[in-house]
């Protein structure tokens, strides 16, 4: 049914709940399906500039490869959340105008035709303004040209130098425009996961992290839309996976500089894999999350060069019959599109993405705390009263778990009040109506919650407590009109001797 309008038990009518408070925010949900028709559109656009650049520079000469790459790149589960995650789009724009630069940067070393230069130049420029992960070009740039287009390491050091010229002045544009990168806060863990890490547990941790992305790639199962605290827990150096991750990405690194002496494509491969990673992974500088599968969008195009590489040359040296690496090709791709179209679904939207998301990410303080919340908010549509208590009862453990993970986390405690109220347990939603009033007093839904606490109460016939609550909200705002009419309700019971009040007070 309806959610009744005005209602004391709607967290919605509370305005704590996720939903479209202004006319821009409705517009913006109502236009949701053509933004992920875009995102479908740019991710296809993409996939085609894959395409041309394998073909054209990675796999020159072996376009069989360049397919097989291509089709890993398109299928890979992994890029589920960057497709379906209408915020990810820079994500999408930033690899395509990346490999658009590349692509042009390479023809123009080919047929020196100022234009493609221009063209290459625009792009890195775009690419930038898409996310600043375009600043490895600088890198991947010259390595690109040494590699496939045999330049010195003089001649693509100058080609490079024009792309430098745009990076400084975009840089310089950046911070005229958004001043200096503001730090992380130091206790808020939505933001800063590493709020309660040490120095040598968030480094631990960092480079443990990033193992975990390359398995993402190898075996991308289970996957979640986040990975925050505490999905991850803090580790030391005391604990084995750090040293195999550290291991993994040393050889890799070396792996970069012995394939770039010998110009092979593994260097390209490598280091696009790596410099990308490097942007992610906390080392740099903070990006306010631990991880996160659309963040590995862009490392993801150096794995599957490598792997279709690798497979290509297993498939050369034990002579492995066409039909069979077609077989296997198609049984991959299937796997693949599989896993990649059951996750869609999970995608519909934030109830079936979350409620899905705590399986595989039952730590999650963001997963939980958005889980509670969906719980508690459909209980407004619910007729069914079993199936409310329900999920009301299931709905407060998880914010007993938010709660626990950051105890001054008001929203926590708001909403786990709202789901006292609903379950009629005015003591328990008045108590962590009290955590909120020391935490934050002005906390715009607080005396409101208060009038709420008291109404219960009274409902129940409570009257002491109904006055104590009372007292409480006139501290708040001694000219509430509510509370002062429902005051002079409670002193009139009080001095005729009733013990008894109507629910609503004076009103």
């Amino acid at each position: 049914g309806p959610v009744p309008i005005g209602g004391a038990d709607s967290i919605i009518t509370c305005g704590l709940g996720f939903q479209a408070e202004y006319p821009y925010e409705k517009k913006f949900i109502s236009e949701m399906h053509t933004r992920h028709l875009f995102n479908v559109v740019w991710y296809a656009l993409a996939a085609i500039a894959v395409l041309a650049f394998l073909r054209v520079v990675v796999f020159r000469g072996s376009p069989m490869v360049a397919l097989v790459a291509a089709v890993l790149f398109v299928v890979h589960p992994v890029h589920t959340e960057v497709v379906a995650n209408v915020k990810s789009r820079d994500e999408i724009l930033s690899l395509l105008f990346i490999v658009l630069a590349l692509l042009f940067a390479v023809w123009y070393s080919r047929r020196r035709c100022i234009k493609l230069l221009a063209g290459s130049i625009v792009c890195f420029a775009l690419a930038l303004l898409s996310k600043e992960y375009a600043i490895t070009l600088l890198v991947i740039l010259p390595l690109t040209l040494f590699v496939f287009e045999k330049l010195d390491v003089r001649k693509a050091a100058l080609t490079t130098l024009p792309f430098v010229a745009v990076a400084i002045g975009y840089g310089l544009w950046r911070l005229h425009v958004l001043g200096p990168r503001n730090p992380l806060s130091d206790t808020d863990i939505q933001i800063n996961p590493y709020a309660y890490a040490g120095a040598a547990q968030k480094l631990a941790t960092e480079i443990s992290t990033s193992l975990r992305y390359l398995k993402l790639l190898v075996w991308p199962h289970p996957l979640s839309s986040d990975y925050s605290y505490a999905q991850i827990p803090y580790t030391d150096f005391a604990d084995p996976a750090v040293w195999l991750s550290l291991l993994v990405h040393v050889l890799l690194a070396v792996g970069v500089v012995v394939f770039a002496i010998r110009r092979h494509l593994l260097a390209f491969a490598l280091s696009f894999y790596l410099l990308n990673l490097l942007l992610v992974n906390n080392f740099l500088f903070d990006i306010g999350a631990t991880m996160g599968e659309r963040l590995i969008f862009h490392s993801s195009l150096g794995f599957v060069i490598a792997l279709a590489y690798c497979a290509a040359a297993v498939v050369r040296r034990y002579k492995v019959s066409s039909g069979s690496a077609t077989a296997l090709l198609l049984l991959v791709t299937l796997a693949a599109g599989y896993k990649t179209v059951a996750r869609n679904r999970d995608w519909k939207n934030n109830g079936t993405l979350f409620l899905k998301d705590i399986e595989a990410s039952p730590n999650s303080f963001l997963v939980n705390l958005n889980v509670a919340t969906i719980l508690c908010n459909r209980t407004d549509y619910e007729p069914d009263s079993a199936r409310r208590r329900a999920d009301l009862e299931r709905a407060i453990p998880l914010f007993d778990k938010v709660i626990g993970m950051q105890e001054n986390f008001v929203l926590g405690y708001m909403n786990r009040a709202i789901a006292y109220l609903k379950l009629g347990a005015p003591d328990k939603m008045e108590a962590d109506l009290d955590a909120v009033r020391r935490i934050y007093p002005i906390y715009p839904q607080l005396l409101p919650m208060y009038y709420r606490a008291a109404q219960l109460y009274l409902a129940k016939q409570n009257v002491g407590s109904a006055t104590r609550v009372v007292q409480k909200g006139l501290q708040l705002n001694p000219n509430d009109p509510d509370f002062r009419m429902l005051a002079a309700a409670l002193d009139s019971a009080a001095s005729t001797g009733k013990n008894e009040v109507p629910a609503d007070g004076a009103r």
